[in-house]
């Protein structure tokens, strides 16, 4: 079965989306994934927020358009490009569950740093991350309201904390398909499915020796090997 898969593109790092995108189809034949893009949905029409200063990344918003991309049918896959997928994305496919109108992991996430990436400002809210990985079922009624629209005029605590939906049309994943490499600790926590370098990732200059920066590393030089060979 074909998996639609959206990750979000931010143009000042674009090994990250690069080394994501590898990650998922080396586990993943039925993979098929796009970027979100940001100039591009401004091209169409389809985004047109001003620029957010207190954005740290091009997608914070934009992510909340993959129903519209899937024309509001069926169940499609949103994390960021500060994912590496260490397994095959179709074992997600096994939490879906259509009552739900969105499934994630459900972080309990308070970091006690006051900036990540490259010293973006590091802000506390209630569900944090938490929209960092979304399985979404595009076709559920409740998120027929999510139209380029609701997405170009809602704020980001009405759209992270996902308020157009009740708490019970959100459904739970395991935190091992989100672990936040600041704050998950193997074995105490379990094992990584998926790493999510959320604070930073070995791209940077100030996080190049953070946890699992070595696998990020491994596949950053299969990705490069498999380019040679095109």
């Amino acid at each position: 079965m074909d998996i639609p898969v959206y990750i979000g593109y931010d143009k000042r790092v674009p090994i990250a989306y690069d080394v994501c995108k590898y990650s998922i189809s080396k586990h993943s034949s039925e993979a098929l994934v796009s970027p979100i893009v940001l100039s591009h949905l401004r091209e169409s029409g389809t985004y047109t927020r001003p620029d957010d200063p207190l954005s740290s990344t091009e997608f914070t918003f934009s992510r909340f358009l993959v129903p519209h991309l899937c024309d509001y049918k069926g169940w499609a896959v949103f994390c960021d490009c500060d994912f590496l997928w260490l397994t095959n994305i179709q074992k997600l496919f096994e939490y879906v569950d259509d009552q739900y109108a969105v499934m994630v992991v459900k972080h309990n996430y308070t970091p006690q740093q006051t900036s990540k990436m490259d010293n973006k400002a590091q802000y506390q809210y209630p569900r944090k991350n938490w929209s960092s990985l979304v399985l979404w079922n595009c076709s559920h009624p409740s998120n027929k309201c999510v139209t380029p629209q609701l997405v170009n005029t809602e704020s980001g605590q009405y759209l992270h904390r996902f308020k157009w939906l009740d708490d019970h049309e959100i459904g739970e994943i395991s935190h091992e398909w989100n672990w936040l490499t600041d704050w998950y600790h193997e074995p105490e926590d379990g094992k990584p499915k998926v790493l999510h370098f959320t604070l930073g990732g070995p791209w940077l200059n100030n996080y190049r020796d953070t946890k699992y920066a070595d696998v990020w590393r491994q596949y950053l030089s299969e990705y490069n090997e498999s380019c040679d060979y095109r």
